[in-house]
């Protein structure tokens, strides 16, 4: 019997989407197993290439925009519209407004990057006629806890003069008051769905500007400027909206937007895969396959916290399946995934790199990953079919 194999990756941030990674990783197999029965769903959380995915899956259509990226340059960008829908649902990824792929290296300081093209990209989703919208977060270069966003859809978010506050996560440190009497009054109209990490919160030791600020180019010094800046202003949302977003589930979603979106523009916020499952039909495939392998960029001690290879691994023990894990980079406590379904992870570096290079080199290292995990696992068929004389 030809082996049946699952290919279910996250994409690899900064390098691959989701689609290209199953293809390399199909590539590798292809080379050991030219006769293996390959199924591939790429998978996507909220951040790049949500957008795109579920357009495709349900036969939607893609619509190309320019809005302010999170250095306040312009951007290319796109929303879309899903198919098959009976209320015109528009969907749009932050990641292709505001995602940390967005940040030029020498740029990255999440005390000045803005949110703002998010809600341009809610504009013209809108001005398309969405009817609903689907907003998915995941990737960000952003922790301004949505402010941009909400600015450019009418928030006033004002200091001590009732001056509008200028970009960034470090303006919330000014924040004196929040007018909504200005916000586009289409958004009462329109159901607002957001996919994010629930894990992730605003506030408190491990909020958002200080678990993944680091990640965005922020110092020790910066870390603790954005916190007490995000603090403040849900404090300020508290006593102004009546809402506390301070330890909520998903309000620390990609640098805070979550509490953005729910606070200051009426969304809902959801775990992402209640969302994404709704049209990526992974369970039905996990039904008809032998192994699976996903992949994701860093595997480490965050991954159980809401990541696709854990996701995946935990649905795929429902069917008593063995997964294999790629990454670009085995990190801090990463043993940890075993007591989450990952039966094994493999690196996809072959020796002393640069990020730049292993970024650059992604394609052809993750095929090679693959082709060495499968001639490992035809060694594991040929070690288990041996019979021994008693």
């Amino acid at each position: 019997m030809n082996l049946r194999i699952l290919i279910a990756p996250s994409g690899f941030k900064e390098s691959l989407e989701a689609d290209e990674v199953a293809d390399c990783i199909e590539k590798g197999i292809l080379r050991v197993l030219p006769d293996a029965h390959i199924q591939k769903i790429p998978l996507v959380d909220g951040g790049e290439g949500f957008t795109k995915t579920l357009v495709g899956v349900t036969g939607g259509t893609l619509h190309e925009i320019t809005v302010t990226g999170p250095v306040g340059q312009p951007v290319k960008s796109h929303f879309g519209f899903l198919g098959g829908t009976d209320v015109k649902t528009g969907i749009l990824e932050m990641a292709a407004a505001a995602g940390l792929r967005l940040v030029p290296s020498d740029a990255r300081n999440p005390l000045v990057t803005t949110t703002y093209g998010v809600g341009e990209l809610i504009l013209a989703a809108l001005g398309a006629g969405a009817q609903r919208l689907l907003i998915g977060c995941g990737d960000s270069g952003t922790n301004d806890g949505g402010a941009g966003m909400a600015q450019a859809l009418g928030v006033q978010l004002l200091d001590q003069d009732g001056k509008q506050l200028g970009y960034g996560g470090g303006e919330l440190c000014k924040l004196d008051r929040i007018d909504l009497s200005k916000r586009d009054r289409r958004l009462a109209q329109v159901q607002i769905d957001v996919a994010c990490n629930w894990h992730n919160v605003l506030c408190g030791p491990k909020g958002v500007a200080r678990v993944f600020g680091p990640q965005k180019g922020a110092d020790v010094e910066t870390v603790d400027k954005l916190a007490a800046a995000l603090d403040k202003y849900a404090a300020i949302i508290q006593r102004d909206l009546g809402i506390d977003m301070h330890y909520k589930p998903g309000s620390g979603a990609s640098g805070g937007l979550g509490t953005g979106l729910a606070a200051l523009i009426g969304a809902k916020l959801h775990p992402r895969y209640d969302i994404v499952m709704q049209y990526l039909k992974l369970d039905e495939m996990l039904q008809n396959a032998d192994l699976v392998i996903t992949a994701e960029g860093s595997i480490d001690f965050q991954t159980p916290r809401g990541k696709i290879p854990v996701e995946v691994a935990q649905r795929a023990k429902k069917y008593n399946l063995p997964v294999i894990a790629l990454a670009g980079t085995i990190g801090k406590d990463a043993p940890v995934n075993f007591d989450h379904g990952i039966d094994s992870f493999e690196s996809i570096v072959e020796g002393p790199c640069t990020l730049k290079d292993a970024i650059a080199n992604a394609p052809k290292l993750i095929a090679n990953e693959a082709e060495r995990v499968m001639r490992l696992v035809l060694v594991g068929q040929q070690l288990s079919s041996l019979k021994r004389p008693a």
